[in-house]
C-alpha cells in the first residue's frame, strides 16, 4: 500500500480573476507573497554551515532549525518561531565560545519588515528590511549594535533544499562571511503555542 508523503510545499491558491497588469502593486499583495514564502520555510532543516572569518579562519558546524508558524500572531501579520541546535558541533563553541550553539528566537512580520526578538550575534531585537529577489529568494538588511548584515535566502527544488549566503560587517569592515547548505528534514507539523 502507497501512502502519500508530504512535500512541505503549501499550495497556491488559483484565482478566478486575473491580477491587473498595469499599476503599482499593493503592500497587501507583497505581504501575501511574503507570508507565502515563509510559509514554504516551515518544517525542520538540517544546516550544514561554514564560516570564513576575516583573519582567514574557516570553521564548519552543523545544526537543526526548526521553523514554525503561530496559528494567531500577537504582533505583526505573521509570527514564527526559529529553534535551533547543534547536530556536530565540529569544535565551533569552542573555538567561538560568543555564538549559541542553541536558541529559540520569535519574529514578527510586519510588510517589508521582519521584527526579531533577539539577532544571532546578540541577544537584543533586531529589525531586518526584506527584499523579494523572485518567488523564491529573499533578501534581508539588517542593523544592530555595530553589525549590519545581509543575508539571502533560496528555496531550491520545489523546497526540498535552502542555500544561505549571509555577510557581517562590523563597524564598516567585513568580519565574516557564511553560506548554509539546508536539507529538509520534515515538513510542516502543527502550530506553535503562543509565546510567553
Amino acid at each position: 500500500m502507497n501512502e502519500a508523503v508530504p512535500t512541505g510545499r503549501v499550495p497556491l491558491l488559483v484565482r478566478s480573476t486575473p491580477l491587473p497588469l498595469t499599476g503599482p502593486a499593493t503592500p497587501l499583495r507583497h505581504d501575501n507573497s511574503l507570508r507565502r514564502w515563509f510559509s514554504r520555510n516551515l518544517g525542520l532543516w538540517r544546516s550544514r554551515r561554514l564560516y570564513f572569518f576575516a583573519d582567514e579562519e574557516v570553521l564548519r558546524v552543523d545544526m537543526m532549525l526548526r521553523v514554525e508558524s503561530f496559528d494567531e500572531p500577537t504582533e505583526g501579520e505573521s509570527a514564527y518561531r526559529f529553534s535551533w541546535w547543534p547536530e556536530e558541533e565540529h569544535g565551533f563553541f569552542q573555538r567561538k565560545p560568543r555564538y549559541v550553539p542553541e536558541g529559540t528566537m520569535e519574529a514578527y512580520l510586519f510588510g517589508h519588515q521582519l521584527r526579531r526578538s533577539r539577532g544571532y550575534l546578540c541577544g537584543s531585537p533586531t529589525r531586518s528590511h526584506i527584499r523579494q529577489v523572485d518567488e523564491h529568494e529573499m533578501g534581508f538588511a539588517s542593523h544592530y549594535q555595530e553589525w549590519d548584515i545581509l543575508e539571502h535566502i533560496r528555496l531550491i527544488d520545489q523546497d526540498r533544499y535552502r542555500a544561505r549566503s549571509i555577510y557581517s560587517w562590523r563597524d564598516g569592515a567585513l568580519e565574516l562571511a557564511e553560506t548554509h547548505h539546508e536539507i529538509r528534514v520534515e515538513g510542516p507539523g502543527g502550530e506553535a503555542a503562543a509565546p510567553v
